[in-house]
């Protein structure tokens, strides 16, 4: 009992020891599991850290540079404006474009003009737009580049430097980029019954430029190619029955159109020589191209009182009677045409009984002839 007294002390201090190294060990690496979540939590990704080490400098808005050209160049960023752009917000950092500016001092620049600089950099686009960037090497705007005109638009003429936005974002702002070079343009589709809808109502359904020329592929609109396949172009929309019918408009129109004469005979050209230019109207040439108004507007170029006029473009000829003559882009019926309707229900019937007739005349009269052979060659 004696030594048994003597080790239980012992025993009952061994425990407690171990109980409390453990808890050192536990305590010790929630600490730094804690440290070390805390510490990635908090890091900020390369992307800013490069974006705040420019600007460290470059949200000064006194900070210039003066080119050979005698331009002043400002080298100001607002943090604001780079901050609510998209390629800030997906951490594209400034070296993705500045590709030849790694630290401070930066390299000399080697650019006389401003244009020249924006040239050069916009090449930078490529890396991460390689499809995009493609298709603009086969737009006018490239074409009148090459040609000599260095202020043909690039990608942040349209797009923007340090304020990148979604694209068509609002949607208004396409055609108001467009008009910074297409300035006549821009006025008179601003004051169309499209521009309206657009500018005015925000409505999402009316075209915008890049709906009929294109986005970064753009086509010169002057070539027979395009003035021959511009009625498709305006079948997108009003071709489409579910759209034409929200805005209480026929959806008739382009196979009506392509049933007239003018329709066939540029469906001809289109199909066999879609390099020529003709000149059987397109909707173009009587709605007019971007000054596009609603018919029942004074302005509008088929007002019924301007539609001789337009006429007389390519029939100058064209009297009084050759409009009133035209049912427009509408099917003939009793309510709105009855003559022509009772004339079209007329001759849809005249005309296949005469036929009719004829055609059994002509059998008869062959039935005739081989009787009548027959009866010559028996003895």
């Amino acid at each position: 009992m004696a030594m048994e007294g003597l080790l239980m002390p012992e025993r009952r201090n061994r425990i407690p020891l171990t109980l409390i190294l453990f808890g050192a060990l536990a305590l010790a690496s929630t600490l730094f599991l804690f440290l070390s979540a805390g510490h990635h939590v908090h890091a900020k990704p390369a992307a800013q850290e490069t974006e705040e080490y420019c600007l460290s400098c470059h949200n000064n808005p006194d900070l210039t540079l003066t080119l050979p050209s005698g331009e002043a160049l400002s080298l100001y960023v607002s943090p604001e404006t780079l901050g609510h752009s998209i390629h800030s917000q997906t951490g594209i950092e400034c070296e993705a474009c500045h590709t030849d500016i790694k630290t401070y001092p930066h390299p000399e620049i080697n650019f006389s003009s401003h244009r020249e600089l924006s040239r050069s950099y916009y090449l930078a686009c490529q890396k991460c737009h390689p499809s995009n960037y493609e298709k603009t090497m086969d737009s006018i705007h490239a074409k009148i580049a090459e040609a000599g005109n260095l202020d043909a638009p690039i990608c942040t003429d349209c797009h923007g430097a340090h304020d990148v936005q979604p694209a068509g974002e609002p949607r208004s702002l396409i055609s108001t980029t467009c008009g910074k070079c297409h300035d006549q343009v821009y006025t008179e589709y601003r004051d169309s019954v499209h521009g309206k809808a657009l500018i005015e109502e925000d409505n999402p359904d009316v075209p915008v430029c890049t709906d009929c020329h294109g986005v970064h592929n753009i086509q010169d609109p002057r070539t027979a190619q395009f003035r021959i396949e511009s009625p498709d172009l305006c079948a997108r929309c009003h071709a489409d029955q579910q759209l034409m019918a929200k805005y209480g408009l026929s959806a008739d129109v382009y196979n009506l159109y392509n049933l007239s004469w003018h329709g066939v005979d540029i469906s001809i050209y289109k199909t066999r020589w879609p390099t020529i230019w003709h000149n059987s109207a397109v909707c173009s040439d009587c709605h007019g191209v971007h000054s596009i108004r609603a018919t029942d507007d004074p302005v509008s170029k088929v007002y019924p009182a301007n539609l001789l006029a337009t006429c007389q473009q390519c029939h100058p000829d064209a009297g009084p009677n050759w409009t009133a003559a035209w049912v427009g882009h509408n099917r003939i019926d009793p309510a709105r045409t009855p003559i022509l309707y009772s004339t079209e229900q007329f001759y849809s019937t005249f005309i296949p009984a005469v036929l009719g007739l004829s055609g059994v005349y002509v059998l008869l009269q062959l039935f005739h002839e081989i009787v009548s052979r027959v009866k010559r060659s028996l003895p």
